[in-house]
C-alpha cells in the first residue's frame, strides 16, 4: 500500500500527459527523419489521433501500456488498491479504443496503434511500418 496522501496522489495524476509523451516524441522524430509530413492531435477527427495524415486518412495512436490496458490484459499491472475504480477504468479505456478504431474505419480511415514499449524497443521498425503503409495508401489513390 502506498503512503501518499490524497493531495500527493492528485499531484501525481496531474503530471500524466495526454499529449507530447516521450514515446510520441520519439516516434515523431523518427517519422520526421524519414521525411514524412504529418499533423498532431486531430481535434476535428474522431478519437483525436496523436499523429495523422489527412490526405491519406491515416490515424496513428501511441498507446500507453498501462492506460490502454496492455499490461492489464497480460495480468502484469492489475491495480492492487482501489480496484473497484481502476479495473472498470482500464476496461473502459480498452473498449473506447475499439470504438474509436471502428468509427474511424467506418469513415474510411486507416488506423495504426502502437504500444509505448514497442516504440521504445524499436522505433525504426515502427516508423518503417508507417512509411510502408503510406506508400500503400499512395499507390491505391
Amino acid at each position: 500500500m502506498d503512503n501518499l496522501t490524497p493531495r500527493q496522489r492528485r499531484k501525481n495524476m496531474q503530471r500524466i500527459r495526454s499529449k507530447d509523451t516521450k514515446p510520441e516524441l520519439i516516434l515523431r522524430k523518427s517519422l520526421s527523419s524519414l521525411g514524412l509530413r504529418f499533423r498532431l492531435h486531430g481535434k476535428g477527427i474522431y478519437g483525436k489521433p496523436d499523429i495523422y495524415i489527412k490526405k491519406y486518412k491515416l490515424a496513428i495512436f501511441v498507446d500507453s501500456d498501462f492506460w490502454h490496458g496492455k499490461l492489464y490484459r497480460e495480468g502484469k499491472a492489475v491495480p492492487k488498491s482501489n480496484q473497484e475504480y481502476w479495473i472498470p477504468k482500464l476496461e473502459r479505456n480498452i473498449q473506447r479504443d475499439i470504438e474509436v478504431n471502428m468509427e474511424l474505419k467506418n469513415n474510411g480511415w486507416t488506423v495504426m496503434r502502437f504500444w509505448e514499449s514497442n516504440i521504445k524497443k524499436d522505433v525504426d521498425q515502427i516508423a518503417d511500418m508507417i512509411f510502408e503503409k503510406i506508400s500503400q495508401l499512395k499507390s491505391s489513390k
